[in-house]
């Protein structure tokens, strides 16, 4: 009895030392992070703190990325050449729509560099099998360069013939590099790019653990997933490389994701932020500016894109901070496909403002979880907006993993960013801001299309559900800021 008292004692003696470590630590943070990890210390003594120190490391505000690095690129006057025109309100658009959201493209040109360009020609992709079909056409066309960035590949079919297509193409000649995220690309390893190293390819891994199949920084990721070919073609969007991103894995099913293909001026932007993460995560292998990486694009069309990026080492949110921008300026509707729905206070605001204030807010989520916790806490938000008359779609065709938003059919974001804490404060993400009404209205008809195959969510169903459920909903909810 003696030892039990001393053993507990001692546990409650640590869980408060261990409290006080995280409240100091989090004294920066969001207050509802260091609450959340208040509580699962509280649930779960000592173990929770093995979680927090998993989890919860302080990511360095030191620059990962200097701008300086775009002199290198050659890029720099371009880009100061627009900032003037823009302060000046002398910037010539081509594209109505453009025009009319100055005040968003001036927000991203001014404080995340976002170059905006109107030659662009768009093709979306919500099927996996039509997106890599394309994608392997245009890889094996390329005469150049390849560059290729995921956050996860996996150590399967398709991964397979994509890791044996680069080969090919380096063996070619063509310069072929690869970057993928270590924690999301865990079936990775030497013997599977060997190959592809040998024939001359580059392969690196982003923030690469330095314990063998244990990485201790499970936040911080490389969410984007990029590919640029010779310079002059960009794909950008939400699917990952592997099997069940062609729907062939039984839990999940079809698989309905949302991409882009741009040609045009944009691809210059995308270009960048492949060769800015490359170089973060190169030792050896600095891109350095070659007029081959960024060679003269002919006009392919007019859609207007800004490329835009955030990451924990950005002071701004600014890919949470253009989805407000954009939800607030709505006027009759606003579409959004995610399959992770863990919005902040101010999103969650915007969007019950917004459907208070007569505007058609349409949210489509996955009716299956890949994420229980994140799955639950979807579930809590979306109770808030059920009461302000928002439409809740639940995607029952497989598993809905498109990240986009799109508002009046005007102007539209499609990317690698989801609508939750991770995306908005943790990942390094990209997306496309899109101000085209031909591109927005495509997207908006995939959106009714997917409606035939989901389940309109009442509020009166909602309301069924079991206690357990809204206990599991309540936890999950209070878990949020850290998921």
């Amino acid at each position: 009895m003696n030892i039990t008292s001393w053993m507990l004692g001692l546990i409650i003696f640590l869980n408060i030392i261990f409290a006080f470590v995280v409240i100091f630590q989090g004294r920066r943070k969001d207050i509802g992070s260091t609450w959340a990890w208040l509580m699962v210390l509280l649930l779960i003594p000592i173990v929770g703190f093995v979680l927090y120190i998993f989890f919860a490391q302080n990511f360095k505000r030191t620059k990962l990325f200097y701008w300086d690095d775009i002199k290198k690129q050659g890029l720099d006057q371009g880009l100061k050449s627009q900032v003037s025109q823009f302060r000046a309100q002398q910037f010539p658009f081509r594209n109505a729509t453009s025009a009319q959201y100055r005040d968003l493209i001036t927000m991203n040109l001014l404080n995340n560099q976002a170059v905006l360009s109107e030659d662009n020609q768009v093709k979306i992709f919500t099927d996996g099998k039509e997106k890599f079909a394309a994608l392997f056409k245009d890889i094996e066309e390329a005469t150049e360069s390849i560059h290729v960035q995921y956050y996860i590949i996996q150590k399967d079919n398709l991964g397979k013939q994509l890791i044996d297509l680069l080969t090919k193409k380096a063996k070619e000649g063509v310069m072929v590099r690869v970057l993928y995220d270590d924690l999301g690309s865990r079936g990775i390893n030497k013997n599977v790019v060997e190959d592809l190293r040998a024939a001359g390819g580059q392969v690196e891994a982003f923030f690469p653990s330095k314990l063998r199949l244990i990485n201790l920084r499970l936040n911080y990721r490389n969410h984007r997933k990029l590919v640029i070919i010779d310079g002059t073609i960009g794909y950008v969007g939400g699917f990952n490389v592997g099997d069940e991103y062609l729907g062939l894995d039984p839990k999940f099913g079809y698989w309905r994701d949302t991409h882009l293909r741009i040609e045009g001026s944009a691809v210059y932007s995308i270009q960048t932020r492949f060769i800015l993460d490359w170089n973060q995560a190169s030792e050896n292998h600095d891109i350095n500016y070659v007029p081959s990486l960024f060679p003269p694009i002919p006009a392919r069309g007019d859609k207007g894109i800004q490329i835009v990026s955030s990451g924990p080492e950005s002071e701004y949110e600014h890919i949470k901070n253009t989805y407000l921008k954009m939800i607030t300026s709505a006027r009759t509707s606003i579409y959004i496909q995610t399959p992770y729905f863990i919005p902040d206070a101010s999103v969650l605001d915007a969007l019950r403002i917004a459907s208070l204030s007569g505007v058609e807010v349409n949210i489509m989520i996955p009716d299956k979880p890949d994420h229980i916790f994140v799955y639950w806490a979807t579930l809590s938000y979306i109770g808030e907006l059920l009461k302000t008359g928002t439409n809740v779609y639940l995607y029952s065709n497989g598993f809905i993993h498109a990240k986009t938003l799109v508002v009046d059919d005007k102007i539209a974001s499609v990317g690698t960013a989801n609508f939750d804490f991770r995306s908005f404060k943790l990942n390094f993400e990209v997306n496309a801001f899109v101000y085209d009404e031909a591109v927005a209205q495509q997207l908006t008809e995939e959106f009714k299309r997917d409606i035939h195959v989901s389940t309109l969510l009442t509020m009166e169903k909602y309301m069924e559900r079991s206690r357990w459920i809204r206990f599991k909903e309540s936890i999950s909810r209070l878990l949020s800021p850290i998921l």
